[in-house]
Order: structure tokens, then sequence, then C-alpha cells
């Protein structure tokens, strides 16, 4: 063993491969470290283990936007936009996995990564456009909220709004009582509501064809079909997500083999596909229940009325066959655990978002409430002067700007789970890397087109003064240009930071076991690699 002595490589908490010196280890030592690691749990409980992390971040697929817009596309184009939900939430899947990996395989969450990788202006600009993410995410949880106590308590929906920011506070005190108690509750009536939808939807009985060819045939038809369109993918594929995604995985203990990291990829690649699955049944029946209500052609007026400006306030006719009277209440509890439960995925996505991009750290609490009181400002705004229907309005807009925020945090996912720098032999194959890429670059080009049309469709028919339409435009295009020349930029170009740091290439034992996974040249205390301390104390169910 005297030959193969190495200095110790020292590369951080982050890294997941370091050399170590063989001369600590005899040859009792190996053969004893080698009976460790073939003592491993069976497979079932390998996967539990890992589980928590997928589930939490689903909850911002089930949230208060996410609903809303599903209510109003099936409502507006009955199951037209079905395929919107498969290909974002596909898509979700996709990029939810490239966020865990990449934090498996590094150490580092990608907020962390692009601290590392930027220029300080890039960096700065990043960091706010993701706190704005977050802030447009939380607008539609305050919305949701008033609903639920406007529907609960007769409280105006202005009034609600103001009341969010004293719930915030009363969940997350009621964390000290068990936060998995109270994650479990609220996902117990979130699941009370898609149960309600479900039922509705086996009682309404939409067409299986015509839900089929929603789903698998895109169209988009009829007015503002493109502009729901991309608000439905805003509100399934959230930019802050995937910087919480690639966080929570650090609070699992990863052995540090090449073995052990593909096993946890592939355990969060399970845990997350059965978790959006339940999320994109719940999606569809929400659009099935809607689209085929407000189609119904002896529909009454009044809830015709209702159909042609549908938002979470007035929503709860909808279930009025399964649940009659006692609908409204059951609907708005529902609601209410679906503002507040996406609310606690917010506050961690920020948290990291802050601690990765500026190493600062705030309590959970303040944290919160800074970020919900920004949200309550134009809430509160358009709640007062626009009631209900433009508080819905809003939660539409809050998601189409969740949909252009997205590119800042896809492209460096993409770029960095695709790098041989960043992720060494983890890297994404060329299969993910075309797959993802096309997926991505289609969302950023659909986002691209719309924002351009729709802003010269806009100047071509406002009723405004020339001079008006002409200063506006001096202003707007620019921004335009600014923004294509971001997302171009953020493509083109080369990473330089090395994260990923290979074994010694000296010796062939730590090289051998590092790619069969034995991991016997380790002391049985590196088995695992150094899971991230400052990230585990938060309470995620274990």
């Amino acid at each position: 063993m005297a030959s193969l002595q190495h200095e110790p490589r020292v590369t951080g908490g982050s890294n997941r491969v370091s050399a170590v010196d063989l001369s600590v280890l005899n040859s009792k030592d190996y053969d004893d470290h080698k009976d460790i690691d073939h003592d491993q749990k069976p497979g079932w409980k390998s996967f539990l283990s890992f589980v928590g992390p997928g589930f939490l971040v689903s909850l911002a697929y089930l949230d208060p936007g996410n609903m809303e817009t599903d209510l109003q596309a099936g409502a507006n184009h009955r199951y037209e936009l079905l395929w919107v939900i498969l290909i974002g939430l596909i898509f979700a899947l996709v990029i939810q996995s490239l966020a865990a990996n990449l934090g498996v395989s590094t150490g580092k969450h990608l907020s962390e990564l692009c601290k590392a990788e930027y220029p300080i202006f890039v960096k700065y600009c990043l960091w706010l456009l993701a706190e704005v993410a977050v802030i447009a995410a939380d607008i539609p949880e305050v919305i949701g909220t008033a609903f639920a106590l406007n529907i609960l308590f007769k409280i105006p929906v202005w009034v609600g709004v103001l009341l969010t920011g004293l719930s915030t506070l009363l969940l997350l005190g009621l964390q000290k009582y068990g936060v998995r108690k109270l994650e479990i509750l609220i996902a117990i009536l979130v699941f009370l509501m898609a149960g309600c939808f479900f039922g509705e939807m086996s009682y309404v009985k939409p067409p299986a064809g015509d839900l089929l060819k929603g789903m698998f045939i895109p169209k988009l038809s009829g007015q503002g079909a493109t502009g729901d369109a991309i608000a439905l993918l805003g509100a399934l594929v959230m930019p802050h997500n995937l910087f919480l995604h690639s966080a929570l995985v650090l609070t699992r203990k990863i052995p540090t083999s090449v073995r052990g990291i593909n096993d946890a990829c592939r355990y969060f690649l399970i845990e997350s596909g059965i978790a959006l699955f339940v999320a994109f049944l719940i999606n569809v029946s929400m659009i099935a229940v809607s689209g085929t209500v407000c189609s119904e052609k002896n529909l009454p007026s009044e809830e015709m009325d209702r159909c042609s400006d549908l938002t979470l306030n007035s929503a709860s006719f909808l279930l009025k066959n399964v649940l009659g009277k006692s609908g409204s209440t059951l609907y708005a509890i529902a609601l209410l655990a679906s503002g507040q439960s996406s609310t606690i995925t917010g506050t961690y996505a920020g948290q990291f978002i802050m601690s990765g991009f500026l190493d600062l750290k705030m309590r959970k609490w303040l944290r919160n409430l800074v970020t919900r009181c920004i949200a309550i400002t134009p809430s509160l705004i358009v709640s007062i002067i626009g009631g209900p229907s433009g508080a819905g309005r809003l939660i539409i807009i809050a998601s189409m700007i969740l949909s252009f925020e997205l590119p800042f945090a896809l492209i460096p996912l993409l770029k960095f789970s695709s790098s041989s720098t960043k992720m060494g032999p983890h890297k994404n194959s060329i299969f993910i890397i075309l797959f993802s890429w096309a997926l991505g670059l289609g969302i950023i080009g659909i986002n691209i087109y719309y924002l351009s049309t729709a802003f010269v469709d806009w100047l071509i028919h406002s009723t405004w003064p020339k001079v008006a339409n002409v200063f506006i435009a001096i202003l707007v295009f620019p921004v335009m240009a600014a923004y294509v020349l971001s997302v171009i930029y953020l493509m083109l170009r080369k990473d330089v930071v090395v994260t990923y740091i290979e074994p010694s290439k000296g010796d062939p034992i730590a090289q051998d076991n590092m790619e069969s996974g034995n991991d016997a040249n380790r002391r049985p205390e590196l088995t695992n690699a150094p899971y991230r301390e400052d990230l585990s104390d938060i309470p995620f169910p274990q």
C-alpha cells in the first residue's frame, strides 16, 4: 500500500468526488469497508429515504395559479388546451429531474452555481429576476387565500388580501407543532379538492374522445387561446421551482460513488414522476369539469355569466352536482389549503435564492412576510379597483410573467447539467440534451413570439393618441430587445468555472472504485458525501 500513497485532495463540502490518503487504510480496514459497502438497504427502503423533495415541489403545480388558469382554459376553450398541460408536465418532469441531478452531482444548488459562474452584473440581474419570479408566484397564493376567506366568511376580497399577511405568520407559527403533520393536513385538504373534481368529472362524463383529442392534437383557435396557453405554461413551470428542487435534494445523505449518485438521481426521478403524474391528473380534471359544465347547451343564464368570466371566487358552482350546498365551503377550504401549502415552497425557494446568490440568510418568517407584503401591493390595488374579476385577471398576468422569466433559470440549468466541468460523468446524455433543449427553446420561442406580436397588435389597435403610442414604442421596444439579447447571451456564453474535480488518475484503485461504485478506497466515515449542513435544519419529511 505504501507505493500508492498520495496527498489528500481537499475539495470542500460542495464536491462529490475527492481522493483520500490511502496510507490510513491497511488491508483490514479495506476488507471491513468492503463489508460495509455490501450491507445496503433493500431497494424500496432506499427509495423511501429519498422521498420528500419531489412531492414538496409538486405542491407548486397545484397552487391557486394553476387552478385559475385551468378553470379559465376549460371555460374558454373546452378541452382544446389539454395538450399544453401534457407537454408542460412532461417538460416539468424533465427539468425538475435535471435540477435534482444538478444538486446531487455537484453538492451545490442552482443559485450557488449561478453565483460562481457569472460576472457580478449578470449575477445580480439573475438574482433580481429570480426574486421577481417568487413574488409573481406569490400573487396567486395571496388572491387565492383572499377568495377562500371571501367564500367562507363573506369578507371583501381586498380585506382578505390584507389578511393573507397574517395567515402567513399563523402558518409559520403552526410549524412548531410539527411541519410534517401540517403538510400532511394540507395535502389531505388539497387532495380532497382533487377528489371533488374527480367526482364531478365522473358525474358530468366529458367525452373521452374529445379529451384525448385535446390532449394529443395541438390546437390554438379562438380569441385569447395563445395567451391562455402561455398562462397555463407559466402556472405549471415556475422558475423558482428549479432553484428549490436543486437545493432540497441536498438535505439527503448521498453516497459519493458514481453508482450511489446514479441511484439517487434515479430515485429522485421516480419520486418526481409519481408526484407530477398526480398533479397532471388533477389539472386535467379541473379543465375537464370546467369545459364540460360551461359548454352545456341548457346552461342557466346565471351560470353562463359566471363561465364567461370565471374566477376562483366564482368557481364553486362547478362542484354542485357532487357536493350540493356544502360544495362552496369545501371548495373554499381546499382553496385556502392550496394557497397556504404553496406558501411553504415559495418561502424556502426565496431563502435558497437569497442565500445562494448573496450569501445572505433571513429568518423564514421575516423572509415570507417581506415577500408577501410585496405581493400584497398589486393584489390590493387590483382587488380594490377591479374587484374579484380584476384579481382573477391578475393571476393570469402573474402566470404570464413567470413564463417570460423561465429562460433565466432554465438556460443556466440546461447548460450546467450538460457540462462536464460541472457534472463530470453525470452530465446529461446526448438524447437528454437534445430533448431538453428542444422543449426549452420551443417554450422560449413561443414566449418571444407572443411578446412581440401581442405588443405590435396592441399598438395597431390602440385607441390612444398616436404620440402616446410612439412614446410607448420607444420605451418598450428596447426592453424587448434587451430581453431577447439576454436570452441569447445566456445561451451562447461558454461556462468557465470548473466545479467537478476528477479523482486522482495516478491512483488506479481510486479510479476503478469510483467508476464501479464500490468506493473501497474511502474510510467508512467518508462513505456519504458531505451533505449540506446549512440546509439540513429544514424540517422536511425524512
